[in-house]
């Protein structure tokens, strides 16, 4: 297999682009198409202060290292949520990524959820979901809530996450089988800022896993190769594993799949979920003033509240 640049002899085949790529082309090839969806989608631009929510694994610790060479301004938040797992999940994972930090002299701030609420992530599971497996879920809403924190009062210009293609269309599928319309109408790899809510963008959101772990071995990035404990049996793996499977037989479905539904989403096709932020988050929460949809504390601070 050869180089489609140099003829030389290429470490990645990408089917899906119908592209094969030696180490060099392959890492000038993925930051440029980075740059190019950057600049698509508006998320971001050079005089921007970016936020980047990092976990210690390979997307999160590849986005912040290209958008640190494309030379955006990015500096990375990491929330140690106390899982253990039996792994020292959260610890080992915060190690990778202040050590990236530290080797690149970039500044990482690092929330501890336990020092900072007085629980871990696992504490507060036990308290509220009695067995129920939604560990997820409520991993989702803590992080949503703090990431969010930490972008408004430290002035950024975007808050961007490391989610990939994979992670996009499972996350899509699941909202396609359930027809979610409100969370199907939401999906773009940009959500525009308002008051008290950081914009969000994902620059990642084309970039199939695989691309992003060969980005990070190729560079030489230590990351977290352990999934979250928590995650085991949760539903978007499940869908991974099909949509794996039809990627194998057909290159190229998931970003069929994905950029359909983009241009589905641009032709109108739910149009009640365009609202704009301020819009959909109209009230504010009386405990830490953040953009809610309840009438009272928002979901982060009632589960706070109610330890």
């Amino acid at each position: 297999m050869r180089c489609r640049t140099c003829g030389s002899q290429a470490v990645i085949n990408m089917p899906q682009h119908r592209l094969a790529l030696c180490k060099e082309h392959y890492l000038a090839w993925l930051p440029a198409q980075i740059e190019r969806d950057i600049a698509r989608f508006n998320m971001a631009d050079k005089t921007d202060r970016i936020l980047v929510a990092v976990s210690g694994g390979k997307d999160s610790l590849a986005l912040w290292d290209m958008l640190t060479l494309l030379g955006y301004q990015s500096d990375g938040l990491y929330i140690n949520l106390g899982i253990d797992g039996g792994l020292a999940y959260s610890s080992l994972s915060g190690k990778y990524a202040q050590a990236f930090a530290d080797q690149r002299g970039l500044k990482l701030i690092t929330v501890n959820l336990a020092e900072t609420c007085h629980e871990s992530l696992p504490e507060m599971a036990a308290r509220t979901l009695r067995g129920r497996n939604k560990t997820c879920s409520l991993c989702g809403l803590v992080k949503r809530h703090i990431l969010n924190r930490i972008a408004v009062e430290g002035n950024y210009d975007a808050l961007a996450t490391g989610h990939n293609l994979d992670d996009e269309v499972a996350i899509l599928l699941a909202n396609t089988l359930e027809w979610s319309f409100a969370r199907l109408s939401r999906g773009k790899p940009l959500l525009p800022s308002g008051p008290g809510f950081a914009r969000k963008i994902k620059p990642f959101c084309r970039v199939y896993e695989r691309e992003a772990a060969a980005y990070s071995i190729l560079r030489a990035i230590p990351y977290m190769p352990d999934e979250c404990p928590h995650s085991v049996g949760s539903k978007q793996l499940y869908f991974k594993t099909y949509l794996n499977e039809w990627e194998q037989q057909m290159a190229g479905t998931k970003l069929r799949f994905y950029n359909n539904y983009l241009k589905a989403l641009d032709d109108g096709a739910f149009p009640d979920g365009q609202a704009a932020p301020e819009n959909l988050m109209a009230q504010r929460c009386p405990s830490c003033g953040q953009p809610t949809t309840n009438s009272g504390l928002c979901s982060f601070c009632t589960l706070i509240s109610n330890r």
